[in-house]
């Protein structure tokens, strides 16, 4: 399934280790999709922690955080590097939503974004609250990315169907 999930259909659930900066604490936790039943996820995959394009989108999101809430949304970053160099990341740019370690790229494989070379597109999927992709785009190259207020427009939809 080298596409990925199909708008409309609903999403394959995964598991992945990761952590969220909440004041001075980096909290680690296992995230699973399923268990966020109930509120629209934003699946932000990107390639690499510290990079300047994924430096930028992150920072526009977390930014953006209020919004997301607003909309009953959840915003998890995903990419290949591990929780220590999350942690890091998080904590050097005050990155406020979770993010997730996919070392083994399994979930980027399984949305269809995983790519050789580069390990993974920068790509955005949004799930809504029953768990079905409702929105996705996935950069052919990383130099731009969805923007905040993309996002939000697209999410409200979600929100008021």
């Amino acid at each position: 399934m080298a596409s990925g999930p199909q708008l409309n259909t609903e999403v394959p659930d995964f598991t992945l280790p990761g952590g969220v900066l909440s004041g001075e604490t980096f909290d680690r936790s296992d995230y699973r999709l399923s268990a966020a039943r109930g509120r629209s996820v934003v699946l932000a995959f990107y390639p690499g922690d510290n990079t300047s394009v994924c430096t930028k989108q992150l920072c526009s999101y977390s930014s953006g955080m209020e919004a997301f809430e607003g909309l009953d949304a959840d915003v998890w970053g995903i990419s290949p590097q591990g929780v220590d160099s999350h942690e890091s990341f998080a904590r050097a740019f005050g990155l406020r939503m979770p993010l997730l370690a996919d070392e083994g790229r399994e979930i980027a494989k399984a949305y269809g974004v995983s790519a050789p070379g580069i390990g993974v597109r920068r790509a955005v999927f949004l799930i809504g609250p029953d768990g079905v992709l409702r929105w996705k785009h996935v950069a052919l190259l990383g130099a731009t990315f969805q923007s905040l207020d993309t996002l939000t427009n697209h999410l409200s939809g979600i929100k008021g169907a």
